[in-house]
């Protein structure tokens, strides 16, 4: 396995709207990620993942772009972009830029044009995927959207549909136009040239279509499901390829794809070795529910799935990219629920230990392990009681839906968005313990989470038994001890329902990790056992003391041991 500085590093994603407000006008913005980078300097990190800061309409919280060359104005200027980037740099933190080219905003001058007229004196005419209605009208295909409703937006002026996977404000580019092609590419290395480290790649691997854009199977659903017909597309890995040769492979980059739709096979071409198209993939199985379970509508009303089944995904994972290719290790993002909500146990009396655990876990897989903002910290899901408090396009348009349409109550489709809804991640950066949580001195964009007294880096720093304190040790034994970068791993007790053991070798150390998923009181398993000896230290653990024969409520536990 080839040693890569991206290998080493640890991530944290910041979504700059939540993050910091530095001019009172209750958005987060650059002026205040800048003010924060000492706090992430001291947490360890190598790089940061920036959330979109490109001009946007924002219909989806700026994944919807306007300009990639300059900066939404609710966040500042270029130049500001600028210093938050030479301070980063002076601080040893590297950028990594959130780039969607799947899709622009309707408001792009590229989109502007291209609706003007279908005629061959447009240049523009087939940036985006335009086509016909049919004969009666209807819509070309029976896709649906991923935000709800149809894929497509039928356009007054220009008389054609056009296709948008996301909102109706997203219209997909057409890959298969090497002009939009040239434009992406030019602009990405406009970016590498002003010194930013890397480009996390949004919904990457639907750039492709398949020619024809044929009906997807409806089922039960309203829409057909398009997916089999833009995921890993045809050309997906060809554009790629060449997106490495006239970008990447002339910078020292990180870079990782957002690939809904990934399996290990495609990862092995995305993110191999010596595949010249990118360092990794987010992939999205351990993300998805129980499997066994579908929910009816989608991810709302899925559940969890058993322990066994998520270990199974992790470890295959862990196992199938071993020496081909690299893993992404993250339990949370700004698309997802809180971590600790989600895998762990956010009651009062376990949120810090059931946190320590989930970042145990993960952590000591093999992989770049990925940080979202507050995850550091143990920050939960909010419950809002109000439809009014929410601000996520994809779940207002859900509840519209499973309310007018599938005729779902609307306290039960709340309680969808409690658990699962996108502003659960949202919500602003808890910082101290004043109004808002030191976010903002004006009312915030959206509402703060009320457990900021409670749940704060200011005291999380003064704290050594914090979640805080325990993710710096976690990142420094990344940055200090191979075996956790690049030892093998083996999953140990695959049947258990509670525990989650596993070790990593590496020449002649190896470490064994144990996780206690639940509440209860459990034997340490023969299996484990087995690997403590003479030579056997506790490397890190979530309990003051160890009590080698019993595991506590979310107990995790790190041994080294040395041939």
């Amino acid at each position: 396995m080839k040693h890569d500085w991206w290998k080493e590093a640890v991530v944290y994603q910041i979504y700059p709207r939540s993050f910091m407000d530095s001019n009172g006008d209750g958005i987060g913005d650059i002026g205040g990620i800048t003010e924060k980078l000492e706090y992430l300097q001291e947490l360890g990190i190598d790089v940061i993942w920036l959330s979109p800061v490109y001009r946007s309409p924002n219909a989806d919280n700026g994944y919807d772009i306007s300009d990639y060359q300059a900066i939404m104005e609710e966040f500042g200027t270029m130049e500001d972009f600028d210093q938050m980037l030479k301070k980063a740099h002076s601080l040893g933190i590297k950028i990594m830029m959130d780039l969607a080219v799947n899709h622009t905003s309707d408001e792009h001058p590229w989109f502007l044009e291209s609706r003007r007229s279908a005629g061959p004196d447009n240049p523009y005419r087939d940036y985006y995927i335009w086509r016909d209605g049919q004969k009666d009208g209807a819509v070309p295909n029976n896709w649906g959207s991923t935000f709800s409703g149809s894929a497509w937006t039928y356009d007054d002026n220009r008389g054609q549909y056009y296709l948008h996977l996301f909102a109706p404000k997203q219209p997909d580019l057409n890959w298969e136009n090497p002009a939009v092609r040239r434009e992406v590419y030019q602009m990405m290395n406009w970016w590498c040239e002003k010194g930013i480290d890397g480009f996390r790649m949004d919904v990457i691997s639907l750039i492709s279509k398949v020619p024809g854009l044929p009906d997807g199977e409806k089922g039960g659903s309203l829409y057909g499901d398009g997916g089999p017909f833009y995921t890993n597309g045809p050309r997906v890995h060809e554009y790629l390829r060449e997106m490495n040769e006239q970008v990447f492979s002339r910078y020292p980059l990180i870079t990782v794809g957002e690939t809904p739709g990934a399996a290990v096979e495609d990862a092995v071409l995305y993110a191999g070795e010596d595949t010249h198209e990118l360092n990794m993939i987010f992939q999205f199985e351990h993300m998805e529910g129980d499997p066994k379970q579908p929910g009816r509508y989608g991810k709302w009303d899925q559940k969890n799935m058993p322990l066994s089944d998520w270990k199974r995904l992790m470890s295959k994972w862990q196992t199938g990219l071993e020496g081909k290719g690299w893993n992404s290790l993250y339990l949370s993002n700004h698309d997802r629920p809180r971590s600790v909500s989600r895998f762990g146990d956010d009651r009062p009396e376990y949120r810090v230990l059931s946190a320590k655990m989930l970042a145990t876990c993960l952590h000591m897989m093999k992989g770049t392990p990925y940080v979202y903002q507050g995850e550091e910290l143990g920050m939960t899901n909010i419950a809002f009681d109000k439809l009014e408090d929410y601000r996520d396009v994809e779940s207002l348009n859900a509840f519209e839906e499973l309310t007018k349409v599938c005729g779902e109550a609307p306290e039960t489709v709340l309680g969808y968005l409690k658990r699962m809804g996108r502003d659960n991640a949202r919500t602003p950066m808890q910082w101290d313990s004043s109004p808002n949580a030191g976010f903002t001195a004006a009312t915030p964009w959206i509402k703060v989470n009320p457990n900021y007294t409670e749940i704060n880096a200011h005291q999380q720093r003064r704290d050594p038994d914090s979640v805080f304190q325990y993710y710096k040790k976690l990142i420094q034994l990344r940055h200090t001890m191979d075996v956790v970068v690049y030892g093998v791993y083996e999953l140990l007790e695959p049947e258990d329902e509670s525990l989650f053991v596993y070790t990593r070798t590496l020449e002649n150390e190896k470490l064994l990790v144990i996780c206690n998923f639940t509440d209860q009181k459990l034997p340490m398993p023969d299996s484990a056992a087995s690997c403590i000896g003479p030579d056997t230290s506790l490397l890190i653990s979530n309990y003051p003391q160890r009590q080698d024969d019993w595991l506590r409520p979310y107990e995790a536990a790190v041994y080294l041991s040395k041939k």
